[in-house]
C-alpha cells in the first residue's frame, strides 16, 4: 500500500464564489490561490515502520543509538516541490527500498516559492504483510491551468416553487449545521512559501484546531488567515502546535461574537460501520462535505514530511472511506449527529501516473483521522501552556522491518542508556533486547506502533505491557511518565 499526505501552497485569494441556489448547506466560500505545492506520494512500505529521531525515551533507530528526542522520521520520500526539505528520506532502509516518486500538479503562475508540500505517512498495518505509507492530508490547494473564472447557473425564481426542507438528522441538516463553524486556513512563511488546509472552531474565543503540518508555513514570522464559507475572513496566530501528534490550535485576531463550536464526540464509543461525514478544501475546493464510514480503527500511522530536520508524527488512526483529498488536513470528521470523531490527516493514495496525468494522486477511499479524544486532550494542554505534552515509557525501541514486537535497543545514542535509569520501564523491569508485543488488549508490532498506542495515552496513565525476553513471555504493568515539548 501507499499513503500520501496533502500539501498545497497558498494561493491569492480570490472573490468568494457564487453559493449554489436552494442548498442549506452551501455558502459562499473563498476560491483556490494559486502558488500551490504538489503533494508528495508515499511508496509502499513494508511493516516495519521508520526509526524515529534519537533521543525520544521510547524510539530509536535500528542498530543505531538514540539521542535526544524526536525521532528520526520514518523512511519516507520529502516533499515533492522543490522549497519544503526536498531531498532526503528519513534514514532508513525504507529509502533504499521505495524511492521517491513525486507528484506533480499543473499550476499558473506560481506564488515565490513553491511551498510546503504536505506529510509523509507510514501506516503500519499489523495484518497485512505490507504496511502502508501516507501522510497528512495536507494542505495544497490544487490549481486548475483555466484562469477564465468559473460560472454558476442561478435556479429559477419562480414563486411556485418551494423550497425544500431537510429533516434534522439528514447528512444535509448535519452538513447545514456544521459548514459554519468550519474554516480555510491559509498560512504563508516569510519568504512566500505557503499551503491551504482545514480547521475548525473548537470554543468561543476563536480558537480552531488543525493538523501541526497545515500551519507550519506560519510559524516563525510566517503570516496566517481562516476564511469561514460565509467569506468572512480573519487574520490568526498559531498558540501552540504538537509535531509529534500533528495537532495545533491557532486564533482569530479579533474574533466574532457569534461563533459556534462544534461539538466534540467520544472516539472511544466508535465503532467500524458508523457513518462518517468529513468537511474540508479538497484541492482548494472549499467546504466540501463528502460522507463514508469508519472502515477500520486503531490503524498506526508514522508521518513526517520527508525532510533531513523532520520530526516524526503518530497516531492510532480512524480509518474512514469518506473521500479525502489534498486541502482536507485539519478539518473534522463527524459522527452521524455531526458530533468531531476526529481530525483529518492522512490518506492511502494509489502511485501517481497513468494516461500522461501530471496531476496530484487523490482519494482511493482510504483515509485516517487522528480520534478526537487525543486530539482534544493535546489541543487543551496547547491553549493552556503553548506546548504538548507526551507519555513516554522511558525507553528506547527499535523500527527495523519485523511484525515481531517493539524491541528494546541495546544502546542509546551516543552510548546513553537504552532504558532511561529511574524511568517507567526501568522501574517495571524492562531490559535491553525484550519484545514488546501487546500494550493493554492492542497488538505491537513495531516500534511506531507502539508510540501510537502510548500517546494514546495521558501521562500517569497505568498500562499493561506485555514482552518476551528469552523465549518467555511476561507482562507487567507500568505508569507511563510524561515529556514536554517536541524537543
Amino acid at each position: 500500500m501507499s499513503t500520501e499526505n496533502e500539501g498545497n501552497p497558498v494561493p491569492p485569494a480570490p472573490s468568494t464564489p457564487p453559493v449554489p441556489p436552494a442548498t442549506p448547506a452551501a455558502s459562499p466560500q473563498p476560491a483556490a490561490s494559486e502558488g500551490e505545492a504538489p503533494t508528495a506520494p508515499i511508496p509502499p512500505a513494508p511493516q516495519g515502520a521508520p526509526a524515529p529521531a534519537a533521543g525520544d525515551p521510547y524510539t530509536a533507530p535500528s542498530g543505531a543509538p538514540e539521542g535526544s528526542w524526536p525521532p528520526p522520521p520514518p523512511a519516507t520520500p520529502s516533499y515533492a516541490d522543490a522549497g519544503a526539505g526536498a531531498g532526503a528520506g528519513w534514514g532508513s532502509p525504507y529509502d533504499q527500498q521505495y524511492p521517491h516518486q513525486p507528484y506533480q500538479q499543473p499550476q499558473p503562475a506560481p506564488k515565490k516559492g513553491s511551498g510546503r508540500g504536505g506529510l509523509i505517512a507510514a501506516v503500519l498495518v499489523a495484518a497485512l504483510v505490507a504496511g502502508g505509507a501516507g501522510g497528512g492530508l495536507g494542505y495544497t490547494l490544487a490549481k486548475n491551468n483555466d484562469d477564465s473564472g468559473s460560472t454558476t447557473v442561478s435556479a429559477s425564481t419562480d414563486s411556485g416553487v418551494t423550497q425544500v426542507k431537510r429533516a434534522a438528522g439528514t447528512i444535509a441538516a448535519v452538513a447545514n449545521k456544521s459548514l459554519p463553524s468550519t474554516v480555510t486556513i491559509e498560512a504563508e512563511s516569510t519568504n512566500g512559501d505557503g499551503g491551504t488546509g482545514t480547521g475548525f472552531v473548537f470554543d468561543t474565543q476563536g480558537h480552531i484546531v488543525t493538523n501541526n503540518h497545515v500551519v507550519a508555513d506560519a510559524l516563525d514570522g510566517g503570516k496566517l488567515t481562516a476564511t469561514f464559507p460565509n467569506g468572512r475572513k480573519y487574520d490568526a496566530e498559531v498558540v501552540g502546535h504538537a509535531q509529534g501528534y500533528d495537532v495545533a490550535v491557532i486564533k482569530l485576531k479579533n474574533p466574532p461574537s457569534d461563533l459556534k463550536p462544534l461539538p466534540l464526540g467520544d472516539s472511544d464509543k466508535v465503532a467500524v460501520g458508523d457513518e462518517t461525514i468529513a468537511i474540508g478544501a479538497p484541492f482548494g475546493l472549499s467546504n466540501t462535505v463528502t460522507t463514508g464510514i469508519i472502515s477500520a480503527k486503531n490503524r498506526p500511522v508514522a508521518s513526517s514530511d520527508g525532510s533531513a530536520s523532520s520530526k516524526a508524527s503518530y497516531m492510532s488512526a480512524l480509518q474512514t472511506d469518506a473521500s479525502i483529498n489534498p486541502g482536507n488536513s485539519g478539518g473534522p470528521l463527524l459522527d452521524a449527529d455531526g458530533a468531531v470523531i476526529g481530525i483529518n490527516s492522512a490518506i492511502q493514495s494509489a502511485s501517481s501516473g497513468g494516461l500522461g496525468s501530471t496531476g496530484q494522486s487523490g482519494s482511493i477511499g482510504l483515509g485516517f483521522a487522528i480520534p478526537i479524544n487525543q486530539a482534544k486532550y493535546v489541543a487543551q494542554q496547547l491553549i493552556k501552556t503553548g506546548k504538548p505534552v507526551y507519555a513516554k515509557i522511558g525507553a528506547s525501541v527499535s523500527l527495523e522491518d519485523s511484525s515481531g514486537g517493539a524491541q528494546i535497543t541495546d544502546s542509546g545514542s551516543g552510548g546513553a542508556a537504552a532504558v532511561e535509569s529511574g524511568g517507567p520501564a526501568d522501574k517495571a523491569g524492562l531490559k535491553p533486547g525484550d519484545v514488546i508485543t501487546k500494550l493493554d488488549d492492542s497488538v505491537i508490532d513495531s516500534g511506531p506502533t507502539l508510540i501510537g498506542e502510548i500517546w494514546t495515552h495521558k501521562p500517569g496513565d497505568k498500562v499493561q505491557i506485555t514482552y518476551k525476553r528469552g523465549g518467555s513471555e511476561h507482562t507487567v504493568t507500568l505508569t507511563l511518565g510524561s515529556r514536554v515539548g517536541d524537543s
